[in-house]
């Protein structure tokens, strides 16, 4: 196994080497291919997993059966959702997606609880971490609940913008995203292609005026 996985991870370098061997020697790094389901509800969480490369996709489906986007994934990143289920020994309600492929550490829950147990630096680590997403979460409320659809959509097409300014994704999977309904978002990337902010095609936006959708995102004081 390559060790330099740790040099990864902010926090990690300082643990002691007691720690750092234990963590080493109870841990494996896994590859997963794109598109599988790597956790789901009813699920219990088994392993804590640190990525290295790729992202995973969290989201919950409601009663409905509309999916809502939660948060992502990245290299360098753990999930809260996780987190939270290996400390409270509850199963998942949510499921997360490779949407890439990923490589990531795999720490078992027998030395999870031991180290958050014995080190405190290690327990910093996983609760800074921790911190961080829920104050995501709590960002993505106040969006869901007070941010217009249309500010929140061209925040959302800036971000998942490649370097050709493309968006791969279709209006569902943009829906998914926002917590919103496919026709809603239908017809606000019809305004934005009437404002000649955007060009549609099968499975793409094409970000033609990215300037005015950075405008109604700044003028707004929409988050990412």
């Amino acid at each position: 196994m390559d060790n330099s996985w740790i040099a990864k991870f902010d926090g990690l370098g300082r643990l002691p080497d007691d720690i750092r061997s234990a963590l080493e020697s109870g841990s494996q790094v896994i590859s997963v291919p794109s598109g599988t389901e790597i956790f789901g509800p009813g699920q219990s969480a088994d392993n804590l997993l640190l990525l290295l490369e790729g992202t995973v996709k969290v989201q919950q489906k409601s009663d409905t059966g509309r999916e809502v986007f939660l948060y992502r994934v990245h290299a360098g990143e753990s999930c809260v959702l996780t987190t939270a289920c290996m400390l409270a020994f509850e199963d998942y309600s949510a499921e997360g997606v490779a949407e890439t492929d990923v490589k990531a550490v795999a720490i078992p829950r027998k030395v999870f609880d031991d180290l958050v147990a014995k080190s405190s630096v290690f327990r910093a680590f996983v609760f800074a971490a921790y911190s961080r997403r829920i104050t995501d979460l709590f960002t993505l409320i106040d969006d869901i609940v007070f941010q217009r659809v249309d500010v929140r959509l061209a925040a959302r097409l800036l971000a998942l913008a490649d370097a050709s300014d493309v968006v791969h994704a279709t209006h569902a999977v943009l829906a998914t995203e926002l917590g919103t309904a496919r026709e809603v978002i239908s017809r606000t990337l019809a305004e934005f292609h009437r404002r000649g902010w955007i060009e549609q095609s099968r499975g793409e936006v094409r970000l033609t005026g990215r300037e005015g959708l950075e405008r109604m995102v700044k003028s707004a004081g929409a988050h990412d």
